[in-house]
């Protein structure tokens, strides 16, 4: 006898990604662009204004959350499966590199905004909820040397996301596949 309640897809399957990689995505796609959109317009504060200390709090504060979802979301990656990538093993290989040098650069924006954070031996308070310590003596010129690695890799990651985005609207309108589909709620197998 057939049951007819429905279970819920968390894990990835071999043709469709799970609800846990899907929350995945999306939290951090939209995090990062909103970092990216609060780090521009923070530097333009000046000292007289109300956000000029609540915007880097904030900044740093989801920026923590964003690195500690990125080793999640790699930790959650290694144990499951990974949906076949639509289209030619070239385009399989450009994707997989895609993703994994984004994962490196939110991982590298991290170490670089600790960096600038920490440069007057001060911890990062994260929400006021924990710290992050300083775990080692500042060196000279490390706020500016860090900021300028950070504001690089934050550009560089979001010239890839908007890479992605072309990409992934290319599958979706172009190729007519199933990659954009998949990351927006799981894929029944059509085969079952």
């Amino acid at each position: 006898m057939e049951s007819n309640t429905t279970s819920i897809q968390m894990g990835n399957s071999s043709h469709s990604y799970g609800w846990v990689s899907i929350v995945l995505h999306w939290s951090m796609a939209i995090s990062i662009i909103a970092l990216f959109v609060l780090g521009l317009w923070m530097v333009g504060l000046d000292y007289y204004s109300t956000w000029y200390h609540q915007a880097p709090f904030v900044h740093k504060s989801v920026g923590v959350i964003v690195v500690l979802t990125m080793l999640v979301r790699l930790l959650w990656n290694t144990s499951q499966p990974r949906p076949q990538i639509q289209g030619s093993v070239a385009m399989g290989l450009i994707a997989h590199t895609a993703h994994l040098t984004m994962y490196l650069l939110v991982v590298l924006l991290g170490v670089s905004g600790y960096l600038i954070s920490t440069a007057e031996s001060q911890p990062i308070s994260v929400f006021n909820w924990f710290e992050i310590p300083v775990l080692f003596e500042p060196f000279d010129y490390q706020a500016d040397i860090a900021g300028d690695v950070h504001e690089i890799l934050a550009f560089s990651l979001i010239g890839l996301v908007g890479l992605h985005l072309v990409a992934a609207l290319k599958h979706h309108l172009y190729d007519g596949d199933d990659t954009l589909r998949r990351m927006l709620k799981p894929i029944k197998n059509e085969t079952n």
